[in-house]
């Protein structure tokens, strides 16, 4: 309770009464919390089926982007989005964005207008139906095992890129803890420089306030999607990947930082990223 009350205050909302907190609470156990399970069995199970047949992933992430969208609908959150009519959403960028909440996959999906790829962690994939589905759609799992390991699956993900897909990561590696951006790991700018692709720098706002780290009590309202100038690659060589990874943080925090009701850190030219190639 207290950690939901400091999560309200942090983002300038004023805590709900007693009765309005706990029907709230009430709400997200027994109702949101539920539905969203009911929605991932079923419709991932769909999915599943669908991949028997879905050479390409197209129908599995047609899948994806109603589970989002009625997960979103029913809990009443809406995404709006700013900036996307810059980028030509026909190619195969890497598009970097914060991860503050276990909201922002279904709000990604139900945003981004193309098909796309997830760089995940490989733990995630052996979790049932959305490890499932991450697998049979075509999700590409980063082994951080070893260096080796790491490697093989970066370098997996460049070569999965000449299929004209897009790819987006959360190059923080898990989510926020306080809401404020958390160092970047290098994996996904050395991606962009191997496949010689475009950075699409991104934040997302407000999704920390409505659900959390290790929260269950959702709260309703509206987040942004903000999408930044791509950063090129083209030329650069992996030399330049932290090089890569700073500028594509700066970029982001500029964002973020701009929208967010949390306080920029007193640091904001604090390297943002830490080497893992």
């Amino acid at each position: 309770m207290a950690e939901s009350i400091q999560t309200q205050e942090l983002s300038g909302r004023k805590p709900a009464d007693g009765l309005r907190f706990w029907l709230s609470r009430l709400r997200s156990y027994f109702f949101w919390d539920p539905l969203i399970w009911i929605y991932t069995i079923i419709l991932g199970t769909l999915s599943l089926i669908s991949s028997l047949f879905d050479r390409n992933g197209a129908i599995q992430h047609r899948f994806a982007r109603f589970w989002a969208r009625v997960i979103l609908w029913t809990i009443g959150i809406r995404i709006r989005i700013t900036g996307l009519d810059k980028i030509d959403i026909s190619k195969a960028h890497v598009y970097v964005v914060n991860h503050l909440s276990a909201l922002d996959t279904p709000a990604l999906f139900s945003s981004m207008p193309c098909q796309f790829r997830i760089l995940a962690k490989k733990s995630l994939f052996r979790y049932p139906f959305m490890g499932w589905h991450l697998q049979r759609s075509g999700q590409i799992p980063i082994d951080q095992g070893s260096v080796r390991a790491t490697l093989r699956s970066l370098n997996m993900a460049a070569e999965s890129m000449t299929s004209n897909l897009p790819l987006i990561v959360f190059p923080e590696g898990g989510r926020s803890p306080d809401g404020h951006l958390r160092d970047f790991m290098s994996g996904a700018f050395y991606i962009a420089i191997k496949a010689q692709a475009d950075i699409i720098p991104m934040a997302l706002v407000g999704t920390y306030e409505m659900l959390p780290i290790n929260g269950w009590h959702i709260q309703p309202g509206a987040a942004e999607l903000l999408v930044g100038d791509p950063i090129p690659t083209k030329g650069m060589n992996v030399r330049q990947v932290d090089d890569l990874t700073e500028k594509a943080y700066k970029v982001i925090a500029d964002l973020y930082y701009s929208r967010s009701t949390l306080p920029r850190p007193a640091r904001p030219d604090l390297k943002g990223h830490e080497s893992k190639k």
